[in-house]
């Protein structure tokens, strides 16, 4: 069997064989016991080197209609692949509708985005950023996309990657190649080394504070566990193994512009695509690992603190008092009934945000696994 090899940017040595297609069988997730392993699409295997073409394609400017965006524009590693904004900027300057949500974890989400219940897969999900045009993103479309592709097979790293991770392709380089192989990376952006991860297996210990709010998370005194206890920290989880795969979405009580549960347009969560209004306002509750650094929070980005997350769970619901979007949504009628007025303490509200905070990997945040291999070109 040839083998060869390429020095990537950064120094680091690539090798792999150019005769044989890489199988699946190279991957390995290496989780830890706590923790079941994803679904993988049949028709989209993970490999080492179909995840590392992923990595250079997801932190690659050339992939968007300026080359002036990539998915790390909205993703950033050290904030666990979200961004500091509420909402973010595409390529034209438009923004988007709501807030970036986090990668990490992402292989065994139910479904994508914040309220699409027909997204199910992370290749689907990524044909929006790239081929949206309300609003435009990456903006590829039918009249740049051949231009785009020439782009990427002028980069000499890419048609010999391609070939490698599409073996069974006679033109491996194209629009649903580079699709396939942005969702293997993302799927590769594994969280499960947090201090709670590490407490589970024994190898680590959890503050009294921590523990405390580890308590009123997973009790009944504040619920966060009906909507956020899984192994992932959400309830929209499915995994290698699953048979049944609960879509749920919740109305927290954000908003109630109207004194009939209105939320602002185009942000009415599931209501968009249902139509039915008892979906209004409805969205995916997100993972919480890695919470302390993805803020601010909500779908659209209008808390800045988890502190102030924390108050509005507390209070069941927010309070907006002036302004166009003012309104109870404590009073919406759309809320959820997991969402009542719970009136912790300030010592409780302490405790919980230490056990949210001992959800954050530190390692994620600065894994070269998941780092921008063209640091030093672009």
């Amino acid at each position: 069997m040839k083998r060869t090899a390429l020095r990537l940017t950064g120094g680091l040595l690539l090798s792999w064989a150019l005769a044989w297609p890489v199988a699946a069988q190279d991957w390995a997730w290496g989780l830890p016991s706590h923790v079941p392993a994803p679904r993988v699409p049949e028709d989209n295997p993970m490999s080492a080197v179909k995840v590392e073409l992923g990595r250079r394609l997801f932190y690659d400017p050339r992939l968007s209609a300026g080359g002036n965006r990539s998915c790390a524009s909205c993703h950033q590693q050290e904030r666990a692949f979200t961004d500091v904004k509420a909402l973010s900027e595409g390529g034209t300057g438009q923004l988007t509708h709501r807030n970036a949500p986090g990668l990490a974890n992402s292989a065994w989400n139910a479904t994508y985005n914040w309220a699409a219940p027909a997204v199910v897969t992370l290749e689907r999900q990524m044909e929006i950023p790239l081929f949206g045009d309300d609003p435009i993103e990456m903006g590829v479309n039918d009249g740049n996309r051949q231009q785009i592709l020439d782009r990427l097979r002028a980069e000499p790293l890419y048609p010999p990657l391609f070939r490698e991770a599409f073996a069974d392709q006679a033109q491996p380089l194209n629009m649903a190649t580079v699709i396939k192989a942005i969702a293997a990376f993302q799927r590769s952006i594994v969280s499960v080394d947090s201090r709670y991860d590490r407490y589970l297996q024994g190898r680590a210990a959890l503050s009294a504070a921590e523990q405390r709010g580890m308590t009123l998370f997973f009790g009944e005194r504040a619920e966060c566990h009906h909507c956020h206890g899984s192994f992932n920290f959400n309830d929209q989880v499915v995994h290698a193994k699953s048979r049944v795969v609960d879509t749920l979405f919740h109305n927290t009580g954000l908003y109630n512009i109207d004194g009939a549960g209105g939320f602002p347009f185009p942000n009415r969560g599931l209501y968009e695509s249902s139509g039915k209004p008892q979906d209004m306002g409805a969205f995916r509750a997100p993972s919480l690992r890695n919470v302390e650094v993805t803020g601010p929070y909500m779908h659209d980005g209008s808390i800045a603190t988890l502190e102030q997350v924390i108050d509005a769970y507390s209070d069941g619901g927010r309070v907006i008092e002036s302004g166009p979007n003012r309104g109870d949504g404590r009073l919406n009628p759309y809320k959820s009934g997991l969402i009542a007025r719970i009136d912790l303490s300030s010592q409780e509200k302490q405790d919980l945000l230490a056990f949210l905070k001992s959800l954050t990997d530190e390692s994620l945040l600065k894994d070269p696994r998941f780092s921008d291999p063209w640091k030093h070109k672009h």
